[in-house]
């Protein structure tokens, strides 16, 4: 009896909707037994602990009809909040809305969803089509019974799109929470497709929750790269729009699919040319800082990349344990790329040691500088880090490791010229660094000018000895002469003499 529990506008306790329209007609068999288990001595005192059993399920029967009903009476309210809203024009009640929704969405059944759908859309609707077909029907006694309505009560029709995109947005819930992905990618497009034709900024807070779940149905059956250009074009249409809610998800989801693919360029070049304004939801906002340490480190840009993540995990609400682990992985990375060690409160939060185990591990092996457990750990971990994406970058950490060895071996060769007495100087083992022990004004004494002295006589003496080394060889200056140029010489002395010779016979 959906139309019946929605249409009624007065509020009524759970238990005391659910005894009209949720409890089945009892039956002659079911009466019998009941008879029999409380009128009966000779039934009770035979059987006791079937008499419990059957009390038990009895129980545990009206509990599940007063959940029903009572998620029924929510899915109700939350239709009326969202119809305040969108009249009133008030954002904050349709996302009051969408919160509620979420809460209750593992409470939901099929048919709640189908009830909803009779008391929310119009029989005749498009919406109402295509979302009752997508929703599985439920088999049983108490759906025959809830089948049948009184004719004389009628449900009250919402013909607002908010209600329509609501309608969407929570069969698509239900679809993803039992896994009916298939059904889950055709809601979602369709919802998409509506939302096209929409320009309420009542709707926005609705469509960024079905841009996420669309983004997710993808992701989930491995279609992602097939939306893109579809996101793109939402995107512009946000922009275009000044829905900032919508570009700010959006944009994020855009980050996502490019990480997704390892396209770390394109997202790059996507963040940087959007549009940039004042965050409007703080998950969004954190979605964004996380994204953004994962390009800057995949760029080498360690010191902005460890800003973002860590701001990424303090800013992250405290419920979204999966999130912060993730940012805190990346932030381990990072640091250890930077050459710091994490300290171990890091590993030691609640409910991430498990999860932080590997880095743990991994850190360690950093901190000593042993090459062969590095190794060890990164073949038994290999699985965990390809599964966070951060395969790529334990490669790098394999310098980090060296430069850790080579650093102790250097202490242990300073330590030993210490001791030796050719440095005058101390080490210092917790920072890592050596200190050279003060001594007096050198240039007061002597040693200065015998420094000079013996440095000037060297340079001398080795001046000397080169000079005294210097042989020349006969004409080893002149340049050997070619035949063609003796040639040319010969004939110029030939022709100087018979001039010569022609001057002394003019002067006889």
């Amino acid at each position: 009896m959906a139309d019946v529990e929605m249409g009624d506008s007065q509020h009524q306790p759970a238990a005391a909707a659910a005894a009209p329209s949720d409890a089945p007609a009892p039956t002659q068999s079911t009466l019998q037994s009941e008879y029999l288990l409380s009128d009966s001595p000779h039934a009770v005192s035979l059987n006791p602990s079937f008499s419990r059993l059957r009390r038990r399920a009895r129980q545990q029967q009206l509990t599940l009809m007063v959940l029903r009903t009572s998620s029924r009476a929510d899915l109700k309210e939350i239709a009326a909040l969202i119809e305040a809203g969108s009249l009133s024009k008030e954002i904050r009640r349709i996302s009051r809305a969408v919160r509620l929704t979420i809460a209750l969405r593992r409470r939901l059944a099929a048919r709640d969803v189908t009830a909803f759908l009779s008391f929310a859309l119009p029989p005749s609707s498009d919406a109402f089509a295509r979302l009752s077909a997508l929703v599985p029907k439920e088999d049983g006694s108490e759906m025959e019974v809830d089948a049948v309505a009184p004719a004389a009560q009628v449900s009250i029709k919402h013909g607002l799109p908010e209600i329509e995109i609501y309608c969407y947005l929570l069969v698509l819930i239900f679809l993803i929470d039992n896994k009916k992905y298939d059904e889950a990618k055709a809601c979602a497009s369709t919802s998409i497709a509506r939302l096209k034709n929409l320009n309420r900024r009542t709707v926005d807070v609705l469509a960024c929750r079905l841009y996420s779940y669309f983004s997710y149905v993808h992701e989930v059956t491995n279609s992602l790269s097939e939306i893109r250009g579809t996101l793109l074009a939402l995107h512009r249409m946000a922009t275009l729009h000044r829905d900032e809610l919508g570009q700010e998800t959006l944009l994020n989801l855009l980050l996502r699919n490019y990480l997704h693919y390892n396209l770390y360029d394109q997202a790059e070049k996507l963040r940087s040319k959007a549009p940039r304004f004042e965050a409007h939801s703080n998950q969004q906002f954190c979605r964004y800082l996380f994204y953004l340490g994962k390009i800057r480190t995949i760029q080498l840009e360690y010191t902005d990349a460890k800003e973002s993540l860590l701001q990424a995990a303090r800013k992250a609400p405290t419920a979204a344990l999966g999130f912060r682990i993730q940012c805190n992985k990346w932030a381990i990375i990072v640091r250890l790329l930077l050459g710091e060690i994490p300290e171990r409160t890091i590993f030691m939060q609640k409910g991430m040691k498990a999860a932080l185990t590997p880095y743990f591990e991994l850190t360690n092996a950093v901190r000593v500088g042993d090459l062969e457990l590095f190794r060890a750990v990164a073949d038994k971990f290999s699985s965990t880090f390809s599964a966070d994406r951060t395969q790529n970058l334990i490669v790098r950490l394999r310098h980090n490791v060296i430069r850790t060895g080579l650093l102790a071996d250097a202490e242990s060769i300073v330590a030993k010229a210490i001791r030796d007495g050719a440095i005058d100087a101390t080490i210092d083992h917790a920072n890592g660094w050596m200190v050279s022990k003060e001594t007096g004004d050198v240039y007061s004494t002597n040693e200065p000018q015998i420094a000079f002295n013996s440095r000037i006589a060297f340079c001398l003496n080795m001046h000397n000895e080169a000079v005294k080394a210097l042989r020349f060889p006969p004409n080893s200056h002149k340049e050997k002469e070619s035949a063609e140029k003796r040639r040319e010489r010969l004939q110029q002395e030939e022709e100087l003499a018979k001039h010569m010779a022609e001057e002394d016979d003019d002067d006889f």
